[in-house]
């Protein structure tokens, strides 16, 4: 005997359990422990979704099921446009092992019109959905979490080696306003490492080839250039501008401890990378959560146990891999996802090819971020790392 449509939906909700509307929105508004998730197509969600849904088109169902519910005993309510769709959601989800599945009937046009709470979806354009369409499939990213990249605003320090993964990456992945400092001129052996420049901008302003290439790299990005060495004169005037991270790509120790001071006072979170030879390391500063750099580097090496790249020489692929760890930790804060590199730091052999994590503390005593700081201002940071 033929089975038509109609058995089939009939012998579904037969099987699963229906909500409806009215209690749907009492469970939305009592923030009751429910995972409302919504199975539309992505064209369909422009029109609104219920506040803090989940995202499950019935195309890509048994496919992403599991990865966007891990959680087999979570308390689920499926709903689509009319009410059909979300039934054969729900059979589906209770044959792959969720237990507590229910299906919403009628659907969302109707929630819609009677103007239960809603969300609609940032305004991302037609380009934007889908230049950065990789993203927004992630459930730690999605369009609210691009929209938020595209918010943001990160101060990148350098345009060296650490600094061209960093702001590559972090224009690509569409962090909307990039700061790019720095003083020196693209030299040809910058090329060996500085992926940011090329042939024809040897003898340009770094910064001004790094925009150069951002911009052609992403259009939707803002790169703000300072053509200038960072110094406690302009420190207030360049970190004064409303960032929300910064990524260091310096080389030089009086920089470093200057920008500590000021990130710490200023309150904006420092991804700190560094490279020597065949070796890597990066760790997250966050003021008020965590060491600091003075915890970390009381006092500056003598100058024999820290030569320049230009004086020790470094692998021209180190920096890539320690920058892109950069860049993946400012996107991880800007977003709110993941576990930053506070109070860790990573450290990478290239030769051995390991890494191996430390834990880092707070010092109590630091003279900036101890429990009674001594150094309140600025200081002479030349004159201190040369001591």
């Amino acid at each position: 005997m033929t089975t038509t449509y109609a058995d089939l939906l009939s012998a579904v909700k037969d099987q699963i359990k229906t909500v409806s509307l009215e209690e749907m929105k009492r469970r939305l508004e009592a923030r009751e422990d429910y995972v409302f998730v919504d199975v539309r197509e992505k064209d369909e969600t422009r029109q609104g979704y219920v506040p803090g849904a989940v995202f499950l088109p019935r195309g890509f169902l048994e496919m992403q099921a599991e990865q966007k519910l891990p959680d087999k005993r979570a308390k689920l309510v499926t709903y689509c446009a009319g009410g059909v769709r979300s039934a054969f959601a729900a059979k589906v989800l209770m044959d792959m092992g969720y237990v507590h599945v229910e299906s919403a009937n009628p659907g969302f046009v109707r929630w819609k019109d009677m103007r239960y709470p809603m969300e609609t979806p940032p305004d991302l354009t037609p380009a934007q959905l889908d230049r950065y369409a990789r993203h927004i499939m992630l459930p730690e990213v999605g369009e609210a979490g691009q929209e938020k990249l595209l918010q943001s605003r990160v101060l990148c320090l350098g345009a060296g080696g650490l600094g061209s993964p960093s702001a590559l990456y972090l224009a690509a992945a569409g962090v909307g306003t990039l700061g790019i400092i720095d003083a020196d001129v693209v030299d040809a052996s910058n090329l060996q490492r500085q992926i940011l420049h090329g042939t024809q901008t040897v003898g340009v302003p770094k910064v001004d080839s790094a925009k150069q290439r951002l911009v052609d790299l992403n259009p939707d990005v803002n790169v703000v250039t300072f053509n200038e060495r960072l110094t406690s004169d302009n420190v207030d005037r360049v970190l004064d501008q409303g960032w929300d991270v910064i990524v260091d790509g310096l080389d030089n120790f009086p920089t470093r401890y200057l920008v500590n001071d000021a990130s710490i006072w200023k309150d904006i979170p420092v991804v700190h990378g560094s490279i020597f030879r065949f070796d890597g390391q990066v760790t997250t500063f966050a003021p008020g959560e965590g060491p600091c750099y003075r915890c970390l580097y009381p006092e500056p090496p003598p100058a024999h146990l820290a030569p320049s790249c230009a004086e020790a020489g470094v692998l021209g692929v180190l920096p890539g891999i320690v920058g892109s760890v950069q860049a993946t930790e400012a996107i991880k804060l800007l977003l709110g996802q993941g576990t930053p590199l506070v109070g860790r730091l990573l450290m990478y052999d290239s030769l051995q090819m390991t890494f191996r994590t430390l834990k880092l503390r707070r010092d109590p005593t630091c003279p900036v971020c101890g429990d009674e700081p001594t150094i309140k201002e600025y200081i002479d940071y030349e004159g201190f790392c040369a001591r």
